[in-house]
């Protein structure tokens, strides 16, 4: 069997599904030592579609970073259909993603899609695309796709130097 040509194999993220976000940051803190965590809240998903249809999920993010992999907590805000609902039920909490930071979307995209993922849920913030491809029956969580950018970039690299000398003060900080 010949497997598809996969460009991009640095998985940089790992995402967890949760109830209550204040709450998770300062668990993840306490717990684990991890932050600072930034509060990503009020941000604009552009373009979204679930499983080919429109739709309109609300969510705040927060993220970290933990030694070299980034931690992500999703809060998901409203009820409608979307790729953390297809994994981690309301009221639930769990594991939900790997992601990808992708220089070449459309490659690394195209890699999985003929793998046969499928895509549970895309969208955009700011003109630059993202998408969770639904890889759970073969992994038991999804991946996601990021589109890169210097203003990403630029954020998921501030995050990396203020955990580098984190004294545990201030653990949740606005992202903006």
């Amino acid at each position: 069997m010949s497997l598809p040509v996969f460009p991009n194999r640095r998985f940089m993220q790992n995402s967890w599904v949760v109830n209550d976000l204040q709450e998770a940051m300062e668990r993840w803190s306490k717990t684990l030592g991890v932050g600072p965590f930034f509060h990503v809240k009020g941000v604009e998903i552009e373009q979204q579609l679930y499983r080919g249809q429109e739709v309109s999920v609300e969510a705040e993010f927060a993220l970290a970073q933990a030694g070299e992999i980034q931690i992500e907590l999703v809060c998901q805000l409203n009820d409608s259909p979307s790729a953390y609902r297809d994994t981690i039920a309301r009221g639930e909490e769990g594991f939900h993603h790997m992601a990808l930071y992708c220089e070449n979307y459309d490659a690394d995209l195209a890699a999985y899609r003929m793998s046969g993922a499928e895509i549970s849920f895309c969208g955009s913030v700011g003109g630059k695309r993202f998408c969770y491809l639904d890889t759970s029956p073969q992994l038991g969580c999804m991946i996601e796709l990021i589109e890169a950018s210097p203003s990403q970039a630029e954020f998921f690299a501030r995050i990396r130097e203020e955990a580098l000398n984190w004294d545990g003060n201030d653990p949740v900080r606005p992202a903006f």
